[in-house]
């Protein structure tokens, strides 16, 4: 295997967007997955870039994605959210991971970022152990709230 870690670019979304069902079909949630690949262009090469992504590519073929924003903490200041994290099954425990990460590990550096984050379900054994080995700290103690856009826009007609 010759597999390169490089930026990914716009002709990469239609495999990311693979990648990013692949994933949610492993958490049981495909159905939940929106996105469209025309979303995906416009918000990440629109006027304005709400998010980046790097690649694991190996003959000429896109075999793992993290897929990442800045956030904001009024805490911490700017942080990496790891979005996706996610390699082809094929190709898992081999290495491919640990590169991917590692290069997104050194984004934070480049940019000089204040930490990165990211969320792991709580059934996610291989994922929760992957990240320990870089002595990551997994918390149990926040939980996440969300909204849905329809969700939203009920409230909104009623606000």
């Amino acid at each position: 295997m010759n597999t390169i870690i490089r930026k990914g670019v716009k002709e990469d979304l239609p495999q990311a967007l693979e990648l990013i069902k692949e994933l949610a079909n492993y958490e049981n949630s495909l159905d939940e997955v929106t996105i469209t690949l025309g979303d995906l262009e416009n918000d990440g090469f629109g006027d304005r870039q709400w998010f980046w992504f790097l690649v694991a590519e190996d003959s000429n073929r896109i075999i793992g994605l993290s897929f990442y924003w800045i956030r904001y903490s009024t805490w911490k200041g700017k942080l990496l959210f790891l979005e996706d994290f996610v390699i082809k099954k094929e190709f898992r425990r081999i290495g491919i991971g640990s590169k991917l990460f590692e290069e997104t590990i050194k984004i934070c550096k480049e940019q000089n970022l204040n930490g990165m984050i990211w969320q792991v379900l709580d059934w996610n054994s291989s994922a929760i152990n992957f990240y320990k080995k870089y002595d990551a700290k997994i918390s149990s103690d926040w939980l996440n709230g969300k909204f849905t856009k329809k969700q939203i826009e009920k409230m909104n007609e009623l606000l």
